[in-house]
């Protein structure tokens, strides 16, 4: 029987914003929307979504882009949640990680926040952690740059030049974690490259 996914991508709104390493995750989301030829819309939740299907036949997946900062991103995700009737084991955050080496993607479902405010308030709102988590890594800033600078800041030249494949195989990570289990998921992508 098929099922409903909320994939939700990270991020903070506006175009200010869009290209900063913070909102990677809303990237990803940009790409599952894109391979599908679907165009996001308002949603009264205070998000952008789009309904679509992983794949034709296949489990439903309501991919979203909240409309709020992101570390007040839970009311949106869990409105949603409740909008569409999914449970939080199928609630899949795409995010930006600063503890995870750029060009790595890591998955898991629940454990802490790791300093994540936007982790932090999603677990708040769905009243859990255990929700998937789509790790993208964005690596710790150099020398002694603040790490909230580093994350809203644009990728560097050499970073761009990667960045859709780390986005495109991050888009694959979460379409086969919701059609083949976690498990298949990581040992697919945390594997060296």
């Amino acid at each position: 029987m098929a099922q409903t996914w909320l994939v939700v991508g990270l991020g903070n709104p506006g175009a200010k914003y869009a290209a900063t390493r913070h909102n990677v995750g809303q990237m990803v989301v940009d790409e599952l929307a894109s391979r599908r030829g679907e165009a996001f819309r308002e949603h009264k939740a205070g998000a952008r979504v789009v309904e679509t299907w992983v794949r034709p036949g296949g489990d439903k997946i309501v991919l979203a882009k909240p409309n709020t900062y992101m570390n007040v991103s839970g009311t949106p995700v869990a409105a949603l949640a409740r909008f569409y009737s999914v449970d939080p084991a199928h609630v899949v955050l795409v995010h930006d990680e600063l503890d995870i080496p750029f060009d790595t993607i890591k998955l898991k479902v629940g454990g802490g926040h790791g300093g994540h405010n936007g982790i932090r308030d999603v677990a708040r709102t769905l009243t859990t952690a255990d929700f998937p988590r789509v790790r993208v890594g964005i690596g710790r800033p150099p020398g002694r740059q603040d790490p909230a600078d580093w994350v809203l800041s644009p990728f560097g030249s050499a970073e761009r030049q990667n960045l859709p494949i780390l986005v495109s195989d991050a888009a694959d990570a979460v379409e086969q974690l919701i059609e083949e289990g976690l498990l298949a998921a990581q040992q697919k992508h945390h594997a060296p490259r």
